[in-house]
């Protein structure tokens, strides 16, 4: 049964704790298979990580995409196995894009482990450690927030990242701009801006590397078009053709993610409920602060994922 009014969100980097998932995976087989699949790829014990690992060990950059990947598969298999309605459109934050693309049919699940390990590797290896940033700045609109970053950029890297909400940004770059951005927001009335606890600046120009050393085996990668249109965060529309898909997910590394602009273009199209395919809830507080009419679900323990199911059976 397909519900024209609902879309999927997935989430990316952030969401990850340590036990993740385990009422869960106590109640639907699909949880522990998709685990183990992935586990295959790996070579290690994806669900053991999770579960019994340390936090440190999951917040590993290669670690934390392919475990995020992982549970959001799992999760979304297990809604189509209790008969859960289908969504017309689906997005995902960074990482999340590529748990999009597989539940939407793009991809093979097990091609995208592979990719999103790799991508986790070379975004990491991307920048030495201690020479990026990345801060969170409240309270300032988009222009105000590009503004402070081109004036304190000098000769070195600084900009807006990741679009989450009105008044949300992320910016990230060389770690002596980030800071000096940071001051720069608060003197231009931020409510708050902070450094956030991530070494590498993703999505900036200085991830153009990561990005051209994993555009090969992106490239050699099978894609389809996609059975469920996906929202690309690189420009906030669906793209149906599996080569500009492709270009779109190498250039996805060192562009903004434009959240905000994605879930509008989704309500704007008819979205009414959002349901959160993966851990936590981050999408949702979002969606909130985005589109005030949209109601939003998440559904990462049985309870909740009950409640998503009965209230999106139309």
């Amino acid at each position: 049964m397909t519900n024209a009014n609902l879309a999927f969100v997935f989430p990316g980097q952030g969401s990850q704790q340590i036990g993740m998932l385990a009422d869960a995976a106590a109640e639907f087989p699909e949880i522990p298979s998709t685990f183990s699949e992935a586990s295959d790829v790996l070579g290690y014990d994806l669900w053991d990580l999770c579960q019994h690992g340390e936090q440190a060990d999951i917040n590993l950059t290669e670690r934390t995409q392919p475990l995020l990947l992982t549970a959001s598969v799992a999760l979304y298999r297990a809604w189509c196995a209790k008969g859960g309605a289908r969504p017309v459109r689906m997005a995902g934050h960074s990482l999340g894009e590529w748990s999009a693309l597989v539940c939407a049919g793009s991809l093979v699940f097990t091609d995208a482990v592979r990719l999103v390990r790799e991508r986790g590797r070379l975004m990491q290896e991307a920048v030495p450690a201690g020479e990026g940033a990345m801060a969170a700045v409240i309270g300032l609109d988009d222009a105000a927030v590009e503004k402070v970053c081109a004036e304190a950029a000098g000769d070195e890297v600084v900009a807006a990242v990741n679009y989450n909400s009105p008044g949300q940004v992320v910016i990230a770059g060389s770690k002596a701009a980030v800071e000096r951005a940071i001051e720069g927001c608060k003197a231009a009335g931020a409510k708050r801006a902070m450094p956030l606890p991530v070494s590498a600046p993703f999505h900036t120009e200085l991830m153009r590397p990561a990005a051209e050393q994993l555009a090969p085996q992106i490239e050699s990668t099978v894609f389809h078009a996609p059975e469920i249109q996906v929202v690309h965060n690189v420009h906030a529309k669906p793209e149906s053709e599996p080569e500009s898909i492709k270009k779109l997910m190498i250039e996805q590394i060192y562009s903004p993610v434009r959240w905000t602009a994605c879930v509008q273009s989704m309500a704007a199209d008819g979205a009414e409920t959002l349901l959160e395919c993966g851990p936590g809830k981050v999408l949702s507080g979002l969606a909130k602060r985005i589109d005030r009419k949209l109601g939003s679900h998440n559904i990462d323990t049985p309870e909740k994922f009950n409640e998503a199911l009965l209230a999106t059976a139309g």
